[in-house]
């Protein structure tokens, strides 16, 4: 599956959504209120910023066109968009408006408090203007058009009319992420994605099982003229109802949810980017069902990597899901190059990680928490034997692999043959280097590497008493007990 020749043009509410990381460690003396202390800041596209975002990550290009204040946020979210491949940014300034920014204050995982900064003023005609001319020059270009609503103001009537004639005269086709309760404004859209919340508000209907939803769905598509509504269901997969009859029902794979941030901007851009190549709607929702998949699977608003999409594709295949594990070192050379892109802090950690417990899990809690994405390695056997002796691992690498993915705090897992991580830590270059306390900076392996790229190292808490090999002994010593009784 390669969406390397085709482009979208993606228009809506364009957010800056910044992430300020900190500890909070006592109570304020001036208020009842705690003291954040601030150790990092995130920063990434949000809003159509993220379908583009996504879009990228696919491996499509994007065409992305939105309105910026005249501010410090508008000079963060061009920095973002110059330095991610596959991101065209057609930006709009204005005066009249701050750049919408979406601060979340995040302590031990938890969000503290959120600020968002942005106006209710509707567009003026020279906004809309700027917005139509940016988007009739870009859509000769483009195999597919989104429009993302976020209710902030952008998509306004006009803006919405003169886009999809835009779409029409260039032959390609309207993908609408909606937010208006009245779906007649989004007239002649080639799909709409709304969510069940969404779509029973639109219908003003009963969205509570398969029936209800194609009949709302045929409901609002007659009343806005559209091609076809893709109902998003959350952990019951997808709905497709088309105009011309045909109902395409994707169920969800099992599994559990960490995050839905972001899901619907996944969807619409699948869609978009799967059809605008060349794939029947019908084609293109299984795909859009298989991305969203990935991203509800981590934590915190992500993105589907190309790689990632296709391993559950190959999961319909094979007829059964398998988590993720072990991954190559070329696919997470492509990952981490995909997310440093994007402005995300890379963290590695390694280890042996022979059988988990609650030592490990701390360490790789305190270990997220110093990045937004963490690529654990893990000792080859052969590296383990050699380290720990011959009756060593209890566990084999992929099993070891299995476990460690399927930890919320890890993004990827890679293995090492060597003694030491110091080539793999050379080839990704990560951002953060993370190793227990019982380390120093000095002993830690590849750190002159990440230091002298500009990262850090972070030495983690330690649990008192928790180690694989105290484990055993444990184990061993009471089945001796048990022997002798």
């Amino acid at each position: 599956m390669d969406f390397s020749n085709s482009t979208v043009l993606c228009i809506g509410d364009l957010m800056l959504d910044r992430f300020v990381y900190g500890d909070i460690e006592r109570i304020s003396p001036e208020a009842p209120v705690p003291v954040l202390r601030l150790t990092r800041t995130s920063e990434m596209l949000g809003g159509v910023g993220n379908v583009a975002n996504n879009i990228a990550s696919l491996g499509g290009r994007a065409i992305l066109i939105g309105l910026l204040g005249s501010d410090a946020g508008a000079g963060a979210v061009r920095a973002l968009v110059e330095r991610t491949s596959g991101i065209a940014g057609h930006l709009v300034e204005t005066p009249r408006r701050p750049t919408i920014c979406k601060t979340r204050y995040v302590a031990a995982g938890q969000q503290v408090v959120r600020t968002d900064d942005e106006s209710r003023l509707a567009l003026d005609p020279a906004e809309e203007d700027a917005l139509i001319a940016a988007v009739e020059a870009a859509a000769p270009g483009a195999q597919a058009i989104v429009l993302s609503d976020y209710g902030k103001g952008v998509v306004s009537d006009r803006v919405i009319a003169r886009t999809v004639a835009a779409a029409r005269a260039a032959g390609v086709g309207v993908f609408v992420d909606p937010k208006s309760e009245d779906f007649s404004r989004y007239r002649g859209a080639t799909c709409l994605t709304p969510n069940l919340k969404e779509l029973a508000a639109a219908a003003r209907a009963p969205v509570g099982d398969e029936a209800a939803v194609i009949a709302a769905a045929r409901k609002v598509m007659g009343e806005a003229g559209a091609a076809s509504v893709l109902a998003t269901r959350a952990e019951k997969g997808m709905i497709l109802v088309e105009a011309d009859g045909g109902v395409t029902v994707i169920p969800a794979r099992a599994r559990e949810v960490f995050d839905v941030s972001g899901a619907g901007d996944t969807v619409i851009a699948t869609m978009a980017l799967a059809h605008g190549s060349g794939r029947t709607l019908a084609q293109a929702a299984p795909i859009a069902n298989a991305a969203a998949g990935v991203v509800v699977s981590k934590a915190g608003t992500a993105t589907a990597h190309i790689a990632e999409v296709m391993h559950e594709l190959g999961a319909d295949d094979q007829g059964a899901w398998e988590p993720p594990s072990l991954s190559t070192l070329d696919h997470a050379a492509s990952l981490v190059a995909h997310w440093k892109s994007l402005g995300l802090t890379v963290g590695f950690t390694n280890g042996c990680f022979d059988l988990i417990h609650a030592g490990h899990v701390t360490l790789l809690a305190a270990a997220r928490a110093q990045c937004d994405r963490l690529v654990v390695a893990l000792n080859t056997d052969a590296s383990v034997r050699g380290l720990k002796g011959p009756t060593r691992p209890i566990n084999s690498l992929e099993k070891r692999a299995q476990v460690m993915a399927s930890i919320r705090y890890v993004d990827c897992v890679v293995a090492f043959h060597e003694e030491t991580p110091v080539e793999l830590i050379r080839r990704l270059v990560p951002g953060v280097l993370i190793k227990g306390a019982d380390y120093t900076v000095e002993t830690v392996v590849g750190a002159d590497i990440v230091q002298a790229a500009g990262g850090r190292v972070y030495l983690a808490p330690l649990v008192k008493g928790q180690s694989t090999t105290n484990m055993v002994h444990q184990i061993r010593d009471r089945d001796a007990v048990a022997d002798a009784l």
